[in-house]
Order: C-alpha cells, then sequence, then structure tokens
C-alpha cells in the first residue's frame, strides 16, 4: 500500500471553459489537477462541486482508507482550502478538524480549491520511519517532471452526502511522463488524462504513477497485467522483474481457478533512494484492480524479486477477500468515521496464507521452506498478546492496546487460516480446504452483496464442518492461544529443530547486533552482545565501530542501506571493512560466512497422513 499548483492564468482559463450560472448542473463531481505547474512541491487541486439543495455542506478528506487499518488524517497533507461560488466570489469555509470543512452557501456553491502536499517529503530521516508516517504505498510523492505517485485519496476529496455522486478525473502532465493506472484513459492527447468514475468509493481505489514510461505487459489467461517501474538512478527496469512477475501470477491464476475479478491489473513499483526526503515504508497496498508497491532502490535484484514475489502476491489475492468477501463496514467503507470489521483475520490472514501455501502448491517452494515461514510466524506472534481475542482487535484495531497488535495480522492471522485450512482438509479426507471455502462465500455474498459481521462464522459453518465453527468460536473470538503442534499433527508433521541462515546484523531477524554511537552518528557493535559467526569470522569485536564496507562509507544516516544490502550477501564472497577500534582506525579483508541459526520448526515424520498432507500443500 503513492501529488500539484494551477496558474492564476491557466485557473482563469480552466474557469472560462466551466458552466455558467444559466446553465444546468449535473449532479457530479468534476476533478482538476495540473502535474505540469508545481510549485514549492505542492500541486492545486480544482473540484467543480455538484448541485446542493442544503444551506451548507461540508468536504471531507480521508481520515482512513481501506487496507491500511491507521488515522492517517490525509487532510494534513492540504492547505490553502476555498470555496468559490460561479463568478469566483469566495464563499464562508470553517475548518471543523484537519480533515474536514464546513461551507456556507451550499446552493451557489460552484468550485473548491485546495493545495496538496506530498507525504513522501514528511517520513522518517535516518532511514526509519516515524509512528505518525503515512505507510509509503498508501502515501503521495510530488517529484516535479520525474515522478507523482497519485494515490488519489490523498488528492480527492468528497462532498457529504455525495460520495454515491460519479467523478471524473482530468489530469494534466508533462508529454514525457506517462501515467499507468488500471483506469481507461478517454483523452488520447500526450498532455491530458481524462477518467470516469462511478463513485468516490471506486476512484480512490484507482492509484496512478506518472514517471518516464517504463513499462511492461503480459497476459495471465484473459486477464492483462501492466508493470510500471521508477527507478531513481536507472538501476531497474520493468524488464528486470517481469520474467519472475509472469512466472508468480500465471501460478496464482492456476491456483485460484475460478476467480477472476478484473480483466486488467496494474502494478506500479516505486523505489525508494532512501534519501531523507523519501519514502521509508516499505511493503504495499491492495487496491481491487491494483497495488502499489515501494521497496529500496538499493536491493540487489534477487533479492528484489523475492521480496515482490512475496509481496505482490499477497496483494493479488486480496481479490479474493476483501475485495470478493467482505463484510458490511467494508462495503460502506465511512472514510471519516471508519467502522471496523470483525475479521482481519480473513481479510489479511487468509490472504497472506495464500501467498504462502500458493508457493508451495506451484512448486515455487518446497514443504520444507513452507514449513520454515509458518514456523517463523508463529514465533513472532508469540511475541505479540497471544491471548487478545482477534475479532475484537480487529473491531477495535484503530484504538489502543489493539492497535499495536495490528501486525499480528500477517502472523497470527495466517496461521488461523492455516488450521482452519487443515481441518477442513481432515474432516473431507484431503478432498476441500480453505481455498473451497472462499469459493463458496464468494459465490454467497460477492463483490456487491457485503455479509454482516455478527453472522459470518456461522455461514462459514454452514459451508464447512463443526470443528470449524468451534475453532473459530474459541481460538478467533475467544482468548485461548492456539495449539498448533496439534493441527500441525493432523497432517503428519511434527516439531523438529531447524537450521536458517541469520542476517548478519539481526539476531533472529529482530535484535540487532549494531548501535549507533550518538556523539558521532557512528555504527557501532553493541560491546556486550555474543557475535555471531559473521563477525567473529572477520576478527570483528564488541565495540568496534564500522566506518565503511565494500568501499562505501556508512553512519546512521544510511545505516539501513547496511542492513538491507546485506540480506543479499552469499557464503564465500569477498568483503572488505573499515573499522575504528579503540580510536584507530584500521582496513579488514576476508570472506562472508552468514550466520547460522538454530529456530524451533517442523517436519513431515508420519507417512501414514501422506495422502492428506500432499492434498492439503499440493491439492
Amino acid at each position: 500500500m503513492k501529488k500539484i499548483i494551477l496558474t492564476l492564468a491557466v485557473a482563469s482559463f480552466v474557469w472560462s471553459c466551466k458552466t455558467t450560472p444559466s446553465s444546468t448542473k449535473k449532479d457530479e463531481v468534476n476533478v482538476s489537477i495540473d502535474l505540469v505547474n508545481v510549485t514549492d512541491d505542492k500541486v492545486m487541486v480544482s473540484i467543480d462541486a455538484p448541485t446542493f439543495t442544503s444551506e451548507t455542506t461540508t468536504f471531507f478528506i480521508p481520515k482512513t482508507v481501506p487496507g491500511t487499518y491507521s488515522e492517517d488524517d490525509y487532510g494534513r497533507f492540504i492547505e490553502d482550502f476555498k470555496a468559490l461560488d460561479a463568478s469566483g466570489n469566495g464563499l464562508k469555509v470553517t475548518k471543523i478538524d484537519v480533515n474536514s470543512y464546513k461551507i456556507d452557501e451550499a446552493k451557489k456553491l460552484a468550485k473548491v480549491t485546495y493545495l496538496v502536499n506530498d507525504s513522501f517529503d514528511t517520513e522518517g530521516g535516518g532511514g526509519f520511519g516515524k509512528s505518525d508516517d503515512v505507510f509509503s504505498p498508501a502515501g503521495t510523492n510530488i517529484k516535479a517532471g520525474e515522478n507523482f505517485m497519485l494515490n488519489t485519496h490523498g488528492f480527492v476529496g468528497y462532498f457529504e452526502g455525495k460520495t454515491e455522486t460519479p467523478y471524473t478525473l482530468t489530469i494534466t502532465h508533462p508529454e514525457n511522463l506517462l501515467g499507468v493506472s488500471a483506469m481507461i484513459d478517454l483523452d488520447k492527447s500526450n498532455s491530458t488524462d481524462i477518467f470516469q468514475s462511478s463513485k468516490y468509493a471506486t476512484l480512490v481505489e484507482m492509484p496512478l504513477m506518472y514517471s518516464k514510461p517504463d513499462i511492461t505487459t503480459f497476459m495471465v489467461d484473459d486477464m492483462e497485467i501492466i508493470i510500471s517501474v521508477y527507478s531513481p538512478t536507472g538501476k531497474y527496469t520493468a524488464k528486470d522483474i517481469t520474467p519472475n512477475m509472469e512466472a508468480m501470477m500465471t501460478a496464482q491464476k492456476k491456483f485460484l481457478g475460478a476467480f477472476n475479478a478484473t480483466k486488467k491489473y496494474a502494478i506500479l513499483l516505486y523505489l525508494s533512494n532512501l534519501d531523507e526526503k523519501d519514502a521509508k515504508g516499505f511493503g504495499a497496498l491492495e487496491h481491487p484492480t491494483s497495488t502499489t508497491v515501494v521497496m529500496p532502490e538499493k536491493m540487489e535484484l534477487e533479492q528484489l524479486k523475492e521480496q515482490l514475489k512475496d509481496i505482490v502476491s499477497h496483494e493479488f489475492f486480496h481479490i479474493v477477500t476483501p475485495l470478493t468477501v467482505h463484510s458490511n463496514e467494508i462495503q460502506y467503507f465511512d472514510f471519516n468515521n471508519p467502522q471496523m470489521s470483525e475479521h482481519l483475520w480473513m481479510y489479511e490472514g487468509v490472504t497472506e496464507y495464500f501467498a504462502n501455501l500458493f508457493q508451495v502448491n506451484q512448486g515455487l517452494i518446497d514443504e520444507t521452506e513452507f514449513y520454515e515461514r509458518m514456523s517463523d510466524k508463529i514465533q513472532q506472534s508469540k511475541r505479540l498478546n497471544d491471548k487478545m481475542s482477534f475479532t475484537k482487535m480487529s473491531k477495535n484495531v484503530l484504538k489502543e492496546p489493539y492497535k499495536d497488535q495490528y501486525i499480528n495480522v500477517y502472523q497470527k492471522g495466517a496461521l488461523i487460516a492455516m488450521c482452519i485450512d487443515i481441518l477442513i482438509r481432515e474432516n473431507s479426507n484431503g478432498q476441500k480446504g480453505i481455498l473451497n471455502l472462499m469459493q463458496d462465500l464468494s459465490k454467497e455474498f460477492g463483490t456487491k452483496k457485503a455479509f454482516k459481521d455478527e453472522e459470518l462464522f456461522a455461514t462459514i459453518t454452514k459451508f464447512t464442518y463443526p470443528a470449524v465453527g468451534e475453532f473459530l468460536n474459541k481460538y478467533v473470538a475467544g482468548e485461548t492461544p492456539i495449539p498448533y503442534d496439534e493441527y500441525f499433527a493432523k497432517m503428519g508433521v511434527t516439531p523438529a529443530e531447524i537450521e536458517v541462515e541469520g542476517n548478519p546484523f539481526l539476531k533472529g531477524g529482530q535484535i540487532p547486533y549494531i548501535t549507533i554511537d550518538q556523539s558521532t552518528k557512528e555504527i557501532m557493535i553493541i560491546p556486550s552482545i555474543e557475535l555471531n559467526e559473521f563477525m567473529t569470522n572477520l576478527g570483528l569485536k564488541g565495540g568496534d565501530k564500522i566506518l565503511a564496507v565494500n568501499g562505501t562509507n556508512y553512519n546512521l544516516d544510511n545505516i539501513y542501506d547496511l542492513v538491507i544490502g546485506s540480506m543479499g550477501w552469499k557464503d564465500g564472497d569477498a568483503i572488505t571493512m573499515k573499522i575504528k577500534r579503540d580510536g584507530n582506525e584500521q582496513d579488514i579483508k576476508g570472506t562472508i560466512k552468514m550466520p547460522k541459526e538454530k529456530r524451533e520448526g517442523y517436519q513431515s515424520t508420519d507417512n501414514s497422513k501422506k495422502t492428506v498432507r500432499e492434498a492439503w500443500l499440493k491439492g
């Protein structure tokens, strides 16, 4: 889960082309965004208003958008808000809160204008985000003449009571920049794009990215996939990642079978250079027909491909849920007073589970790696509140103490889905699994028919078995931790100690071996920590300060580059380091020995369960 200013002359010209007071106004909303005239890293949005019969109206910028589960207050990026009548005279505006503007004399309202700042520029420095950052894939970027990440919810607001009104979006842009989205451009010129949407909620599910053309397209059955890449230094192109994306999405489509929610799907990949004013939150945000992805450009290609395989596959699987199967809270989403659904375990958990299961199902990973991934999720989930009701957490995810537990939707949420899958396989003698359940739910509900939160468990039980309903009530709605070993045992899988490759600078992927000397900004190996194989092999010691690696200088400002880069290191690769020990600089040359870590895991041992296990993983 990524922004614009009209000059006075252009604004006057645009206004002269609009309807006059004597014309009959249509009940529609027309939005204009100019990506050509950018001033002070801001753009102006101009919105022609629909007809109002009330004396006042309220204009909103979203507080929250679907798929983010956080209150981001996009109104904080808006300034100089104005409401005008047909003659260009200002109407009285009262700012109610950061996201809301009350407009008097609404019957006279002809248009509103406001400036938009982008969110990428506000993200935390030093390579690490801040708690109030907008998650980058849900954010916006304005880089005049080079890149515009337009998550439309960051630019376009809505009028009270007019969210079901049709929208027309007109974007004027530099001719050398191509706007890529899943929408159909109704203007064939090289400098203007026009898009139409049936309502506000549909429009803000349609992100666009403008940059110099770097696209590829391919077909997966009858679905067109378009990939657009922005790489600030030109390090990577769309062609570099397309073969892997095509293989992955072909496998996904084969795994999903009957699901086919769209004829066109856009992947918009923004590669951050990790400068102080650039995106720092890596990942993706799903939309019904596209996904916005933000990743660091400094990643090695093979590492980038692996990350994209997991991230993009997760977002694509969202076409199953919540984009097809969802509750009333999703169907009628309130962008400024959101009521959250109880079922994040399904929206994010089932999706994350599918993103892993399809890989073993289609031969992209082996059985051992699948178990490693699930084992890792178990360990991660146990670091959070394992006794908290998942439905209660989901319903209250925007506030504490539930907000801090949100990340568990990708860990325990996926494990919940796995256990349901195992129960269905066990009770059907391997003939059915959770994918069959999601297919049944999509037929029962679908994109235009929502379920009631309180009725979902009963509906799932109807389509599956009593054991599934008991599981949901005890372990998902209830506060009992899941005994995972019991569920793995149903498939002939038992606990085992496994060895996995670690990270040179992060123990267990979580605990750092390094810290920062705040007085000098230098990176220092923590003095008291037990060193790993990578460090002992090079003769490093606690208290050593790492000044440079392979000719690149590092400190607080680019420590994230070092950690990201190390994820692509391999055993036996040559490495050079410049360190400072006891105040003296010295050079170290050697070879990389990646650390190995012992972890709790699983392996298949019971061959009497082989048939049902194979159905689970390969069916």
